[in-house]
Parts: structure tokens; C-alpha cells; sequence
């Protein structure tokens, strides 16, 4: 397994060589924010809103006095934003009133916050802070992790535990995103591209079927 992944992040880090988030941001909290919103919404809608978004609300202090119907309706386009809104107003104020207005950098203090488990906080450490401390765990990590036989695991949890087993931790933080960029271009959920795909020869998954 060690020679397999060694090789499969070779061959992605040769496909992707600057794999990151897409979401656009500037400073860890707008992050924070854009990772909320891109939960079951793309990355590119939630780059439109964002891009007006942050322009009305700049800060942690400026989302905690927010109105909150106001900032439902600026966030509209994603799916469940009255869930979302609620979660973003709430952990500013949270920001707010027991960090100062300083975003926390551990992923203890950042999955206390409403609406944030560890996928998004993994999110925010790794390219908001450049910190490895797990896995970023998203639908593409998922399916691409059982179609390579990575983890036997249906959980993200189970899944990232997996992966922080096998991944070297320097590429904890560049791999899963690399993933996330294949299984958007290649090994997509309906008629993957295995004919073109880079992992093929070492995917269990590319053997079995015909595409």
C-alpha cells in the first residue's frame, strides 16, 4: 500500500501541481465563511456570492451585527442558507466575544463552532493557516478513496483516520485536494473518465469496469 500511494501522489502532484481549495478568499475567517456556504453548493456559485459578500460584511464583527435576514438574502443562491446565515452569524459573534475577533487555529476551538465539522475546519487549517493537522474529507475524497481502495470506511471520519495512516503527513494538506481536482475532471460520480485517468493502472475500480 505504502509503494501505491507514494506512486498515486507522484502521478497527481505531476497532474496537479498547485492543487488547492478554490474558493476565493483573503483571510482565514472569509474562508471559514466560503467553506459553510460550499456544503452541498459549488465552489464557482459560492465564489459569485462571496465576491459581493465580502465587500458588505469584511469581518468577523461586521457578520456578527449583521441582520439576519439581510444576510439570508445574500447568501440565497446557495442551498440551505437560512441554516448557513444562522451558523455564520452565530460563530462571529462567538469569534467575536471569546477570540477577540482572532480566528481560533486549532481544530479543537474551530469544531465547537456552529455549523463546523472537521472537513471544514481541516479546510481552513490547511489553506487558511498552512496547518497538516488531518485530512480534508469532501464527497470527491470519498468516492475516489473507496473506488482506489484507500479505506473500506463509509464515514469521512473513518475515512480521514484511514488516509492519515497511509498519506505522509507532508502531503496532508496538498493530496486531498489534488483528489478533489481529479474526481471533478476525471473520476467523476457518473461516467468517470478511466480511458484518460492517470491513477487507471493502479485503480482497482478503472480494472473492473468499462469507461
Amino acid at each position: 500500500m505504502q509503494k501505491k500511494i507514494v506512486k498515486m501522489i507522484e502521478l497527481l502532484e505531476k497532474t496537479y501541481p498547485s492543487a488547492k481549495t478554490e474558493l476565493l478568499f483573503n483571510t482565514p475567517f472569509q474562508l471559514l465563511v466560503a467553506t459553510i456556504l460550499s456544503a452541498q453548493t459549488t465552489d464557482k456559485t459560492v465564489n459569485k456570492i462571496t465576491s459581493a459578500l465580502f465587500e458588505r460584511y469584511k469581518t468577523p464583527d461586521d457578520f456578527a451585527k449583521a441582520d439576519i435576514e439581510k444576510l439570508k438574502n445574500a447568501i440565497k443562491g446557495v442551498n440551505y442558507y437560512n441554516t448557513k446565515a444562522k451558523n455564520i452569524k452565530k460563530l462571529a459573534e462567538i469569534i467575536v466575544n471569546q477570540y477577540r475577533g482572532q480566528m481560533p487555529e486549532t481544530m479543537e476551538k474551530l469544531i465547537k463552532l456552529p455549523g463546523v465539522a472537521r472537513k471544514t475546519a481541516n479546510v481552513v487549517l490547511s489553506q487558511g493557516f498552512g496547518r497538516a493537522e488531518g485530512i480534508v474529507v469532501d464527497t470527491h475524497v470519498k468516492r475516489l478513496s473507496e473506488r482506489l481502495e484507500l479505506s473500506k470506511a463509509k464515514t469521512p471520519e473513518k475515512i480521514e483516520q484511514d488516509l492519515m495512516k497511509i498519506v505522509p503527513r507532508e502531503k496532508w494538506i496538498s493530496f486531498p485536494f489534488a483528489l478533489i481536482l481529479h474526481g471533478r475532471a476525471i473520476c467523476r460520480a457518473k461516467q468517470p473518465l478511466c480511458n484518460i485517468c492517470v491513477l487507471r493502472p493502479l485503480c482497482p475500480y478503472g480494472e473492473k469496469v468499462k469507461c
